[in-house]
């Protein structure tokens, strides 16, 4: 067998067992952060062995697994990677009806305990973070995977790391500014961040910024100096950035606040401009879909400084690395 066989391998037998880790995935602040950096290193690997194919040394590692999805709302990234994902590392996938996930026809606490008895996670896509919380609690042996709440993306700020490590090799020490709304993204993103050593600036209008309880949150699982500050001015939150992250100003189910929120984050768009006050090399990045002309210019967007679609391409690597911690 090949090194990189015996490489893969002995990551994820370092998985197992390794009881730091929560059954399920709810927020980034289910993992501590040794989970964080095993987790980063075993996507690397994955992304490294994907050209193996059906070769690759984990193509059977949740065979006999099942994985239900249950998607409230669009998506193109998130369900495509988890799909493929589970595809890819042997498993099955049960698309879930999305009208369960009101909760009227029968009670979340119902639709979790059934669900346990057949499949072995729920990857879940919602607008209450309360809903994933409900689904957890309600079944023991039923691992949960938030793939987005209105109070947290951590699939999404998980990728966010791995392209960040994929770039600069080592992170802590380097400055991360996030310009806009204060929302899942930002939030997932300060903890991850925090949490890897980097030092995250937060620009969002009054009104608009992160809650305090998760500012505090990520500061509490800072590691090796990283710093969360908080800035109104978005110029001097990326002061010196080695990146610049930012998000679309109106988010799913606030649609009628979208004319108001235009004129209020007006001066959060991330145009050349706002570039040059960073870095020279800093890295422009975004979750996606991102509205043009809006919170980004096209021009930044599609320049050379843009890493959106390596983003949205980890996708694929991180979720598969924490389907295999939690599930192999």
């Amino acid at each position: 067998m090949p090194e990189a066989y015996w490489s893969t391998i002995a990551m994820i037998n370092a998985t197992r067992g390794y009881g730091t880790m929560s059954k399920d995935f709810l927020s980034i602040l289910d993992l501590e952060a040794d989970d964080l950096a095993r987790l980063l290193d075993l996507a690397a690997q994955l992304k490294a062995d994907r050209r193996l194919g059906r070769q690759a040394p984990t193509a059977d590692a949740l065979s006999g697994a099942h994985v239900a999805l249950l998607f409230e709302k669009p998506s193109l990234r998130t369900r495509s990677t988890f799909e493929i994902g589970v595809r890819e590392l042997g498993g099955e996938i049960l698309n879930v009806s999305a009208d369960l996930a009101e909760g009227t026809r029968e009670p979340l606490e119902d639709i979790a305990r059934n669900l346990e008895r057949w499949v072995d996670a729920l990857v879940v896509r919602t607008f209450a973070q309360e809903k994933a919380a409900t689904l957890a609690a309600a079944a023991p042996r039923l691992h949960v995977i938030n793939a987005l709440t209105d109070e947290q993306h951590p699939c999404q700020a998980l990728a966010d790391m791995l392209t960040l490590r994929e770039h600069w090799g080592i992170c802590h020490g380097r400055t991360l500014a996030y310009d806009g709304d204060g929302n899942n993204v930002a939030a997932s993103l300060a903890q991850a961040a925090a949490m890897t050593g980097i030092t995250v600036h937060l620009a969002s209008p009054c009104g608009y910024t992160l809650p305090d309880r998760v500012v505090v949150q990520a500061r509490e699982v800072a590691r090796d100096g990283a710093e969360v500050r908080c800035f109104t001015d978005p110029y001097d939150a990326v002061a010196g950035a080695d990146a610049i992250y930012t998000d679309v100003w109106t988010s799913m189910g606030r649609e009628s606040e979208a004319a108001q929120r235009r004129l209020v984050f007006s001066q959060y768009q991330v145009s050349s401009r706002l570039m040059a006050a960073a870095h020279a090399d800093a890295l422009f990045m975004h979750c996606l879909p991102a509205h043009r002309g809006e919170e980004v210019t096209t021009e930044v967007l599609e320049s050379s400084a843009s890493v959106v679609f390596d983003q949205a391409e980890n996708r694929l690597h991180a979720q598969k690395a924490l389907l295999l911690m939690l599930l192999a």
